[in-house]
């Protein structure tokens, strides 16, 4: 990219958020790497799968979860702030390994959740489309009119996760929540419905809201910028 995107960030703990981040970033020892936090992100996210995965066995494997949500906000939050407090950015490398790092990311805690006892896999895998969707629209407005939209409705990546570690604490501590299912034969098929499907829906009614705003919104924003040409009169 010629031109580094403007980052727009409005979400409830951004200002919050930026202090600590700075905070952190001022006192990493040298040794380490934007690259490395970003890797580690990535290895929170493996964390977040695996918890999902076994909890199956058990539900206190969601502690292990919860621990790579946070594992995955130190990484993936702290990278770029890393290298913009040491003035190292490289804005060509920085963006495409970040994206790139970000569907990974996505793929495997959504995968996670959706293999595990208390979310249906179809459930997930129609968030982690929209998700996917919203990522692919960011990238796309980043590159056409230069901003990085990083929070919808005040909510951002931050914030998601402190809701997914709330859900997560309250599944292992109520019981009868854990043991929720439900039976429903929709179009010919058995669906299982479980304790995190009803929030589930409702995130994914949310983002699905959000991209078609997002969509009408830009579209006018392009339209109005690059409009229809009048057509040349045509000679015989």
């Amino acid at each position: 990219m010629a031109k580094q995107a403007k980052r727009i960030q409005t979400s409830i703990l951004n200002a919050s958020e930026r202090k600590a981040l700075v905070w952190l970033a001022e006192r990493q020892p040298r040794w380490v790497t934007s690259d490395m936090l970003t890797w580690l992100g990535v290895f929170g996210s493996f964390l977040i799968m695996a918890g999902y995965i076994l909890s199956n066995f058990n539900i206190n494997w969601l502690w292990l979860s919860n621990f790579g949500l946070i594992v995955n906000w130190y990484g993936d939050s702290l990278d770029g702030t890393l290298a913009r407090v040491r003035k190292t950015q490289r804005p060509i490398y920085g963006y495409y390994l970040d994206h790139t790092v970000d569907g990974i990311n996505e793929t495997m805690m959504f995968l996670g959740i959706g293999l595990s006892p208390f979310l249906n896999l179809y459930t997930a895998l129609a968030m982690l489309v929209v998700y996917l969707q919203l990522t692919l629209n960011v990238s796309m407005n980043a590159h056409l009119k230069s901003e990085f939209k990083l929070t919808y409705a005040g909510l951002g990546p931050t914030e998601f996760r402190i809701i997914v570690i709330i859900l997560n604490t309250l599944l292992i501590f109520i019981k009868p929540w854990q043991q929720f299912e439900r039976v429903y034969h929709i179009l010919g098929k058995t669906i299982y419905a479980h304790a995190l499907d009803a929030p589930g829906l409702i995130i994914l009614a949310i983002l699905i809201l959000i991209y078609f705003v997002s969509i009408i919104h830009d579209t006018r924003y392009y339209a109005k910028i690059d409009p229809m040409p009048k057509p040349k009169d045509q000679k015989d």
